[in-house]
């Protein structure tokens, strides 16, 4: 069965009857920080039917922020003359079709190989898995939020290289996102308090940013 992130103005999905089958609903709203904050899941559902530029812009900070699980919206007739490949929607599902329908829809989707390598591997000893979408050090499962783990991500693919908070807002979160970069210090510190003994990893270089550190050992200037 699947994870289920559910998106919607309200934060009230009108799939709610998929736990009847066995699979897990996450409820949030359009709201930034709830979006940055959302666990693991396996398949977005987007509700677009009563705010459809909201949902838009939603669908385009999923797409910055570079979300590879699979994206379907849940939508209506009067809608569907807006929805097009822009959203980075693999599916759509329209308003009051039966859960039968709807079920199939997800299994699909997650059915589907991903086009992606599936696990990075470098130095750092971290181990990212894209299609499940962990993070593992020294073998051990990180238990990670989706910001947390892109975040993770996106300095692990780029080891040593050095990232102002601006870069990292822009290119994690997205250029629709409206929080500050104080967001980026406390995710770093949360990553940080998660890699436990190996919190070293992530290097703060002094008045530019963070690193990933290959070597996993702190330098003077941090």
């Amino acid at each position: 069965m699947a994870v289920v992130l559910c998106i919607s103005p309200g934060g009230q999905t009108p799939l709610s009857a998929l736990e009847a089958l066995g699979h897990q609903l996450i409820q949030v709203t359009f709201d930034p920080q709830q979006l940055a904050d959302a666990p693991r899941h396996d398949v977005v559902l987007l509700d677009c039917r009563h705010n459809l530029m909201g949902a838009k812009a939603v669908a385009r900070i999923l797409n910055a922020a570079g979300w590879s699980r699979p994206l379907m919206l849940v939508a209506n007739e009067s809608v569907l003359a807006a929805v097009s490949a822009e959203w980075g929607l693999q599916d759509f599902v329209l308003e009051g079709a039966s859960l039968a329908e709807v079920d199939a829809r997800v299994r699909i989707l997650l059915d589907a190989k991903p086009t992606q390598q599936s696990e990075v591997k470098n130095s750092t000893g971290l181990t990212i898995d894209l299609a499940s979408y962990t993070a593992k050090i020294a073998g051990k499962t990180l238990d990670l939020t989706f910001k947390e783990f892109e975040l993770l991500r996106h300095l692990n693919e780029n080891p040593g290289r050095v990232f102002s908070r601006e870069q990292l807002l822009s290119e994690v979160w997205g250029y629709d996102y409206f929080g500050g970069t104080r967001t980026v210090d406390v995710h770093i510190r949360r990553l940080r308090a998660k890699l436990g003994e190996h919190e070293s990893l992530i290097d703060t270089v002094r008045n530019v940013g963070y690193r990933l550190n290959p070597d996993g050992q702190p330098e003077e200037n941090s």
